[in-house]
Order: C-alpha cells, then structure tokens, then sequence
C-alpha cells in the first residue's frame, strides 16, 4: 500500500509526464512491489556472476580476453592452437601468461562478455530503484531528475553496448584466425607427384 507521499509524488510525477506529453516509463507499468523483486533479483544475479568471475579469474591465473590464442606449427609439420589466458597482477606485477585447454579459453571468454551484460544490468535496476528518489529530490535544479536518470542511463546503455560489442568482435576474430593447412600431395604441382 502506497503512502499518501508516495502517491502524490507518484500524482505529480504523472502530471509532469502529461505535461511535457511523455508517457510513463515502462517500468511503471510493473506493480511498484513486482519491480522492485524484479530489480533485487537482478542485483543479486549480478553479483554471482561477478563473484564467480573473480574465482575463475584467480583460478586460472586470469582471463581470455587479456590472453590469447597462437598458432604453433609442430616438428611433424602439422598446426595447433594453443589458448593463452593472463593474469593483470595475480603472480606478479606485470602478469603471467598460462596455457589452458580451448574449452576453458572460450568459456573465459564469455563469462569477461557476461560480467559486462550483468554490470550494466545491476546499474540499471539500482537506477530504477532509485528513480523515485532522484526525482523528488532533484526539482528546480539545473537537471531535472526524469531527465538525470534517462540520460545516465542511455549512457550506461550505450557504454555496455560498446564494450560488448568490442569484446565480442575481438572474440570472433581470435576465433576466426584460420589454421594454415599442412601442405598434402596433392596440392603440389603435377611435375612433382
């Protein structure tokens, strides 16, 4: 049940949103109690995914996305990938590298995505639990509240969806690298079969 400040900020917030000819924000259209779970729910997510990204990060010596991939050409002629992860500061100051296994590399990889998805998802949820607030507070300033929390949070939108965006290419290029093929018989020139 809504206080009576509640409601007539709430009533207030509608008016200025009639007023200015916006509608209100689609998160208003939740039941105030099912936002809010839905934005806990999402914090907390967040966060496990961090922490579990931090035990992996010290687990392995750290991450793919520092790391690399190589192509190492054996005795026998024959190419392997080799997957690298590094460390920032975890066995020494200026870091290790450590090889592990394609399946590790990968899911490093995309756990480093993830933890950019989640981040940016917990800024979110903490900007729409606030939002309420930001707005009665932030009246008759140079900035209004409604506009603090729409432009900070298209920024944080915008951000993530770069730093993905960026993360995802360097992911799919290292992927991408083509193995050299060994040379056969029969690529070689007719003469000398």
């Amino acid at each position: 049940m809504e206080s009576p400040a509640e409601k007539a900020a709430r009533a207030e917030f509608s008016e200025d949103g009639a007023r200015l000819g916006m509608s209100l924000c689609p998160v208003d259209r939740l039941p105030r109690r099912r936002r809010n779970e839905i934005c806990i729910a999402v914090i907390a997510l967040g966060a496990v995914n961090f922490l579990a990204y931090t035990v992996s990060y010290a687990a392995l010596g750290g991450d793919a996305h520092n790391g690399h991939r190589e192509l190492i050409e054996k005795s026998d002629g024959t190419v392997q990938a080799v997957y690298f992860v590094r460390g920032h500061f975890i066995r020494s100051l200026t870091g290790q590298e450590r090889a592990v296994s394609r399946g590790m590399w990968v899911y490093s990889y995309l756990h480093s995505i993830s933890v950019l998805l989640t981040s940016a998802a917990m800024i979110i949820s903490m900007l729409v639990l606030a939002r309420p607030h930001i707005i009665a507070t932030m009246r008759g300033g140079l900035v209004s509240g409604l506009t603090f929390v729409t432009v900070f949070g298209t920024i944080v939108m915008l951000v993530t969806v770069a730093a993905v965006a960026l993360f995802t290419w360097d992911f799919v290029a290292q992927l991408g690298d083509s193995m050299p093929a060994a040379p056969s018989q029969s690529m070689a020139p007719l003469s000398e079969r």
